[in-house]
This record gives C-alpha cells, sequence and structure tokens, in this order.
C-alpha cells in the first residue's frame, strides 16, 4: 500500500509561482513511475509531469518552460514547481504513483 499526502496549492496571481509537494510513505521502493497529474472543472484529468518508470520526465506541452518536476529520495518526495501560472493553470492537482492517488491540492490562478 502506498499513501500520498499533496500540499503546497493555494490561490495566486497569473505570473506568480507556487511549489507543490507529494510526499510518499508506505511500500516505496523508488520515486519512478510518479508524477502530477490535474483536474480542472469539466475536464478530464490530465498528465502534467512526471518520472517514468526509469526515470526519464515528461512534461505536458501546455507547461514545457513553465513547471519543473524534482525529487528528493531521502524525503520520499517529489516536487512540481510552477512558475509564469496562467488561469488556464487553475485545477486541482493530483499526486500519482502506478495505481495511487493523492486527495489532491487546489490550484488557482487569478487573472
Amino acid at each position: 500500500q502506498v499513501q500520498l499526502v499533496e500540499s503546497g496549492g493555494g490561490l495566486v496571481q497569473a505570473g506568480e509561482s507556487l511549489r507543490l509537494s507529494c510526499a510518499a510513505s508506505g511500500r516505496i521502493y523508488t520515486l519512478n513511475s510518479m508524477g502530477w497529474f490535474r483536474q480542472a472543472p469539466g475536464k478530464e484529468r490530465e498528465m502534467v509531469a512526471r518520472f517514468t518508470s526509469v526515470g526519464n520526465i515528461y512534461y505536458a506541452d501546455s507547461v514545457k518552460g513553465r513547471f519543473t518536476i524534482s525529487r528528493d529520495n531521502a524525503k520520499n518526495t517529489v516536487y512540481l514547481q510552477m512558475n509564469s501560472l496562467k488561469p488556464d493553470d487553475t485545477a486541482v492537482y493530483y499526486c500519482n504513483k502506478d495505481s495511487f492517488w493523492g486527495q489532491g491540492t487546489q490550484v488557482t490562478v487569478s487573472s
């Protein structure tokens, strides 16, 4: 069993930054196959950034150059640094590892 706890969401203005954290616990052997998804109202959940099973990094085209995913293996924590935020980034952001999901953290970007 794996537990994922997100933090760091909030309300910001367009152009500002936020950093999300996802602390993993339980049967964690690697932070590969772990990343961030988001779901805006009325839209499907979409991948934002993730580490693949071999540790490569993928980003959604909409966030390339603005968001950075990183990790601290010693803390079993994955981060999402979000810069130059836009109103379209408003969503609930979820941490994911394999088939496990966190509870989500709300990010709201005002124009």
